[in-house]
């Protein structure tokens, strides 16, 4: 148990000691100062300013912000779903794959764009390597910097004074891409390779089993076939853009996509580490650091809570793996726990780290398999992504998804003492408030309803694997994955039908563009206000008790929107595993 505890903790320090440089470098680009790699990347990103003919010193209203970041994302739908819909005409296909049916084109192109990475499908038998490589990596990074763009024209929102301009979004966006997407993910993906990750072109392998396998038919089996392809390169930015898309079926459990300690290593931390650095830039940026360690305070409280939830249950495991002894979970001479759908390679604890980090952070990729959490364990994963994805969430959207809450929580505070709301030093008035709130709710809507109306469906029902509450909360969970664009799945039913690819699809634009275009006009209309003066009777928003309230109005909004649902699915499938 202490190797346990000691394996969680190191994995959080090391993710702390990366984020806080990695932070004061990311507001040192946004803010267009020069940093080390400036020698390499100014001259590039100055030359794409001239091919594009971007002026870099516009600056635009939220208006103007919020047109160009659906221009981009109505592009980037376009091409892709072409790409996934004819691939089959297309280059670097070396198996010969079709396009896919149109329906899985919509959502796959609606979930890449989304920065959500729902796969209705399964990558090496599905997708060609031009699809993979430039339709879905390409995605990775630009769904990755449209999130981070947004979040700092938020935060100059907040520093802006009297001025109805938040930058530039071509700009932010170009500066994202250059100094922080590609340097990261040319580190990460050498890792990898060094590591056993696939990275190549050549057609797939078919190689000589072991031992052969005699299937139930009689038929004896004694080749296997082995995917290729470039998938280093698209694994790195799945992880550092909190995309998640796997290159292959079973994602980060597959040996090629993970293959040692060190690469899972990696990868766990490349899940967190910019939403966890973009927390300590908005510190930087906003010139009081005292700021953004209240909010990376209250994310990570959160987290720890639910990392220790997911972490005793599955260590705990069930009373029917213990009924009559039958099996036993004792840690003396193995793993220990539920280990049931985990990599016996990987065990519990860094499976659970996975999984934590992955619902935490709008990520999706899985090095275990959550159907098969205990209840309550995946319940705890279920709900990180419920509060909004905001524990620490996806790029840039995570945090801008926190400061809406920060905003709902000095206007309760304010209305508790009697006192106009400030935050930052700006007035939060009332269109402030509706902007923060429609921010905050539309991951419960677009969930709630989605869920609601797939429960009634005879298709899905009929298709599930598991009936009674563990098959609600099959279904609740994929809503709950497109609702709050994380991409995770507990699986248990066919997935790939015209109504669950255009529900789900309809949800992830819903849920990632609504709550964006909230907060960018939150942060017009911030900026446009002069700066108040703190006085003695200001709300402090960097203390202790502030931190404790934002953690409170996250759980009520989040939690109480989903107890019904969530007693209808884990809790009452708990409640009978007891009885």
């Amino acid at each position: 148990m202490v190797n346990v505890i000691i394996q969680y903790s190191l994995y959080l320090l090391i993710l702390v000691l990366i984020a806080i440089p990695l932070g004061s470098y990311i507001g040192k680009v946004m803010n267009g100062e020069k940093v080390f790699l400036s020698r390499i990347c100014f001259p590039c990103e100055k030359f794409i300013y001239r091919i594009l003919k971007i002026d870099s010193t516009e600056e635009m209203t939220w208006k103007k912000y919020a047109a160009s970041v659906i221009s981009l994302s109505v592009v980037s739908f376009i091409v892709l779903f072409l790409i996934i819909l004819f691939q089959g005409y297309l280059p670097l296909n070396p198996e010969g794959l079709k396009g896919t049916s149109w329906h899985l084109a919509f959502n796959t192109a609606v979930s890449f764009i989304t920065n959500t990475n729902w796969q209705a499908y399964s990558g090496e038998s599905q997708l060609s390597y031009f699809t993979q490589m430039l339709g879905l990596t390409v995605q990775n990074f630009v769904s990755a910097a449209v999130g981070i763009t947004v979040l700092f024209a938020v935060i100059r929102g907040f520093i802006n004074k009297q001025k109805d301009r938040i930058g530039n979004f071509w700009v932010d966006f170009t500066r994202t891409i250059i100094y922080i997407l590609i340097p990261l993910s040319l580190l990460v993906s050498v890792i990898l390779v060094s590591q056993g990750v696939v990275q190549n072109f050549k057609p797939y392998d078919t190689v000589q089993l072991v031992e052969p396998i005699t299937l139930k038919d009689g038929t004896v089996v004694t080749n296997e076939m082995v995917p290729m392809g470039p998938a280093a390169s698209q694994i790195a930015i799945k992880q550092l853009g909190t995309n998640g898309g796997g290159f292959f079926g079973t994602n980060s459990a597959f040996p090629y996509e993970n293959p040692t300690a060190l690469s899972n290593l990696v990868q766990i931390l490349s899940i967190l580490l910019i939403p966890a650095a973009l927390v300590f830039a908005f510190g930087r940026n906003i010139k009081d650091k005292k700021q953004g360690i209240a909010i990376f305070s209250a994310m990570m409280i959160v987290l720890l809570i639910a990392l220790a939830c997911v972490a005793v249950n599955e260590q705990t495991g069930t009373p029917q793996l213990t009924a009559n002894g039958s099996v036993d979970i004792g840690t003396k001479n193995q793993a220990g726990g539920n280990m049931e759908g985990k990599e016996a390679r990987l065990g519990i604890a860094s499976s659970v780290t996975w999984s934590v980090f992955t619902t935490a952070a709008s990520n999706g990729s899985v090095n275990s398999m959550l159907d098969s959490y205990t209840p309550l364990g995946g319940m705890a994963l279920m709900l990180l992504i419920q509060l909004g994805e905001v524990i620490f969430g996806g790029v840039g959207c995570g945090l801008y998804g926190m400061l809406g809450f920060a905003i709902l929580t000095v206007f309760i505070a304010g209305l508790m003492v009697g006192r106009t709301p400030e935050y930052l030093g700006k007035k939060i008035e009332p269109y402030e408030m509706k902007m923060a709130v429609l921010a905050c709710l539309a991951t419960p809507v677009a969930i709630l309803i989605g869920s609601g109306i797939a429960a009634v469906v005879p298709e899905i029902a009929d298709s599930l694997n598991n009936a009674g509450a563990h098959g609600f909360s099959e279904i609740l969970y994929a809503y709950t994955s497109g609702g709050g664009n994380n991409g995770s799945a507990f699986a248990g039913f066919f997935a790939d039908t015209a109504f669950i690819n255009v529900s789900l699809g309809l949800c992830m634009l819903f849920a990632r563009f609504v709550p964006m275009i909230a907060m960018l006009a939150a942060a017009g209309s911030l900026a446009n206000k002069k700066k108040i003066a703190a006085t003695t009777g200001t709300l402090s928003t960097s203390n202790t008790m502030f931190v404790f309230l934002l953690i409170f109005v996250i759980l009520l909004i989040g939690a109480l929107s989903f107890f019904p649902a969530l007693a209808l699915g884990p809790i009452a499938e708990h409640l009978k595993m007891l009885g």
